[in-house]
Order: C-alpha cells, then sequence, then structure tokens
C-alpha cells in the first residue's frame, strides 16, 4: 500500500479548522454515504483519523493539524495508486477551499 502525503497550509485557529472539517463530514455522509458506505472519523487531540471504502476499495488516513499546514497522510490500496496525482490534487483544491480564510 502506497502512503500519500499531502499538506495544506492555514491561517485559521485549529478549533475553527476541527469546527469546519466537523461541517464537512456531515454533509460527506449526508451526501456520499450511500456510494461510499460508512465513513468513519474521530478526532484524537489534533488528529483527525478517518476510515472509508469507496469502489470496493478501503481507505484509511489521518489529517494532523501542524502549526501552519495540515498534513493528511492517506493509505492508498492498489490500483488507487495509478490516481496519486488526481487525489492529491483533489485533496488539495477540497481541503484548502474548507480552511481557507
Amino acid at each position: 500500500m502506497k502512503t500519500l502525503e499531502v499538506r495544506v497550509p492555514y491561517e485559521i485557529t485549529r478549533e475553527e479548522i476541527k469546527r469546519r472539517m466537523d461541517e464537512a463530514l456531515v454533509k460527506a455522509r449526508e451526501e456520499y454515504g450511500s456510494q461510499v458506505g460508512p465513513i468513519n472519523a474521530a478526532w484524537e487531540g489534533d488528529q483527525l483519523k478517518v476510515q472509508l471504502s469507496a469502489m470496493g476499495m478501503s481507505f484509511s488516513g489521518t489529517i494532523d493539524i501542524e502549526d501552519k499546514d495540515l498534513l493528511v497522510k492517506l493509505g492508498l490500496p492498489g490500483m488507487a495508486s495509478l490516481f496519486s496525482g488526481k487525489i492529491k490534487a483533489g485533496i488539495e483544491e477540497r481541503l484548502g477551499s474548507l480552511i481557507a480564510g
């Protein structure tokens, strides 16, 4: 399994990041839950652990709130690693717009 790492800079508070990410998870569960199955996510301090399935593959990863960046680490199973560039760009775009000042 390949691990994809993505860094996304932020300028808002850690609390605001958590609030926005929690809201985004609720929306994602409502919009995509029937397509991807359960989206499991839980905060442990400043780290969000996430697990979900999509297109028959299981994905798990973490999002760490570091001092100036969010660090996303996502395990890419088999065939998903072929699309790592598109997945990275999607994370940067979506997460970047979510936490934009």
